[in-house]
């Protein structure tokens, strides 16, 4: 029984370390409604900037807890510079193109985080006097693990007693609940966001600073929070601090006990966790019903789709004919990237169908992508089938899980249709990462070759180009037929498409299904490219790759995500091809496309090539 106890004490340190960011997270996207995934990063220069204070500050508790402060202070002026130079510029772009901005930030602060600090790990210095052991019921208790268990309830009152008993509380809690009134009442809101940044800001690096002594300062603290971050957001409900504490403390001893009990679902037990709330509580546990559909995040639905003009229609046909006649110039190499930039731009378009057609934004599509390379290396390692029936089974059986999990997905909206998206797409890598004998786990499933009339680089890049351009011509087929009419129609005003007979969550699913099966295809011609398959095809980072190849083509458009997927893949494999330091100069591109083109490339040269109609 005494073990228990002492489980339940490191549960609670835990979970006073994953508050403080998650808090700073919750501030952050309630008062904002920026979806702010450069907050795990801010997490990490915490740790980073902690450790270089604490050697420069030298021993003793003032060196140290003084490190952790200006460490937090240093990160929370991090945080104002990023939303004076970057994100107050884009309050007026769609909200989740700010997430294309935020992400550049992750890849710009990773790089400079590597050419500061070096790859390895830095541990910290132990805290001056706790660096002991407490006996608890005959067991030892680490003393900084109890220091943790204070800090979180201490912060947790002092954020109360700041938004409940302040002015400045007041106001943020005012231009939560409805802007717009607050703006009319002559709030002066771009500063109160300033405000709110850092506060967020200085938390997220407070949070990573105090985690020094437990963990490494490392170059994957950023990935490896930020999901986690979200988790306990959604769980605790959207602009909750005390829905944050609840849902962190759930986590923490779930985690500290589920490694216990059930050692396999410990890599997925907080999805599962976020899935099962989201389900039946779709606001969080503190949350409220009507922040689901904020009142300020008025939809920016953009012009309607319309049929592309003759001249596109010929440039179109045009580009198809270099695309046919590559291979006559072109070596294998370029083939091969060639096919894979073609394979990502299906994956772009079929999300593209449920962000900018549906309205529904998917956190996890990589999941799609990943049934459809699994579907199709399964068929081959498992069965024995030949390619052409292995890339039947890839759609097949994506479609079949955007059928299951849009089942569930469809009953929510908003942020929280996209966590639970995130939520289904951990499960399902977990599922093949952790079962060895049918997935082959993380070691993965190799000698997924082509048949032998499609073995060579340019007879499976005519097959990837044939495949490629059947699927978007599905696709747009289904923008412009009934059922995408219908499902566009659901996305603008929900009610009145119900008020005129159409079962919106109905055509919702189907979408769900269309759009996994594309997606699905393009995941079985990846795996046949690469010969192979892992469970990194179904990673986050490959989902949030998929969301910035939409936002940055532009989200209201029909080439957006063509032209967003051929921009962005081709960046990242031309560059990570010429310097180890690829990802601060993808990411300085981000940031400028982002604020040259507000509308996404494809969107800016609608504006300027073709004239708005009457």
């Amino acid at each position: 029984m005494s073990f228990y106890a002492v489980q339940f004490l490191t549960g609670l340190a835990s979970a006073s370390s994953l508050f403080l960011v998650a808090s700073g997270l919750s501030i952050i996207f309630g008062v904002s409604r920026v979806v702010n995934f450069a907050h795990g990063s801010f997490y990490m220069l915490g740790a980073y900037i902690a450790y270089s204070l604490t050697l420069r500050l030298g021993g003793g508790a003032f060196g140290f807890w003084g490190a952790i402060g200006l460490a937090a202070v240093a990160v929370g002026l991090i945080g104002v510079l990023m939303e004076m130079a970057l994100l107050r510029r884009l309050y007026r772009s769609p909200e989740l193109f700010q997430l294309v901005a935020t992400f550049g930030v992750v890849l710009v602060v990773q790089d400079l985080a590597l050419a500061t600090w070096g790859p390895d790990d830095l541990l910290g210095p132990r805290a001056p006097g706790l660096s002991g052991a407490v006996s608890i019921l005959g067991h030892r208790v680490p003393e900084y693990d109890l220091a943790l268990i204070v800090i979180g309830p201490v912060v947790l009152v002092i954020l109360w007693l700041l938004l409940n008993r302040t002015r400045w509380g007041i106001l943020v809690r005012a231009a939560t609940q409805d802007p717009e009134m607050a703006g009319a009442l002559g709030i002066n809101q771009k500063w109160l966001l300033t405000g709110v940044f850092f506060l967020g800001s200085l938390l997220a690096g407070l949070g990573g600073a105090l985690q020094l002594p437990r963990e490494p300062a490392n170059l994957l603290m950023d990935m490896g929070i930020i999901a986690e971050a979200f988790v306990v957001v959604v769980i605790g409900g959207m602009g909750s601090i005390g829905g944050a504490f609840l849902a962190a403390v759930v986590i923490g001893e779930l985690q500290a006990f589920g490694i216990l009990i059930f050692p396999e679902i410990t890599l997925v037990l907080l999805f599962l966790v976020m899935a099962v709330v989201l389900v039946i509580r779709p606001w969080g546990l503190l949350g409220k019903p009507e922040a689901i559909i904020p009142k300020a995040a008025a939809r920016d639905v953009g012009r309607p789709f319309r049929p592309l003009k003759a001249a596109w229609r010929w440039a179109g046909l045009g580009l198809l004919g270099l695309l046919v006649a590559l291979p006559a110039t072109a070596g294998d190499y370029a083939l091969q990237v060639a096919s894979e930039v073609l394979i990502f731009t299906l994956f772009a378009a079929s999300l593209h169908f449920l962000m900018g057609i549906g309205g529904m934004i998917s956190f996890g599509h990589a999941a799609y992508l990943g049934f459809g390379a699994y579907g199709s290396a399964l068929a081959v390692h498992h069965l024995g089938a030949p390619m052409e029936a292995a890339l039947i089974a890839a759609p097949l059986l994506a479609g079949m899980g955007g059928l299951v999990f849009g089942w569930f997905c469809v009953r929510l909206s908003g942020v929280y249709l996209a966590m639970l998206t995130l939520a289904f797409a951990q499960i399902a890598w977990s599922g093949v990462f952790q079962w060895y004998d049918f997935t082959g786990g993380d070691n993965g499933l190799i000698g997924i070759w082509p048949a032998p009339w499609a073995a060579g680089a340019a007879g499976y890049y005519y097959l990837t180009l044939m495949l490629t351009v059947a699927a978007l011509w599905v696709l747009k087929r289904a923008v412009f037929s009934p059922f995408g009419f219908a499902l566009r129609a659901g996305r603008d005003s929900r009610l009145r498409a119900e008020a005129l007979g159409i079962d919106v969550r109905r055509v919702q699913w189907l979408a769900f299904a269309l759009s996994g099966a594309a997606a699905g295809l393009a995941g079985g011609l990846y795996a046949f490219l690469k010969g192979s398959v892992f469970p990194t095809v179904m990673a986050i980072p490959v989902s949030v790759d998929g969301l910035v190849m939409v936002l940055l083509g532009g989200v209201h458009t029909v080439l957006g995500p063509l032209i967003g997927a051929v921009a962005f893949t081709g960046l990242k494999i031309g560059i990570a091809a010429e310097t180890h330091f690829w990802r601060i100069l993808l990411g300085g591109l981000i940031l400028a496309t982002v604020l040259a083109f507000p509308k996404g490339i494809a969107g800016f040269l609608k504006d300027k090539l073709m004239r708005p109609e009457r």
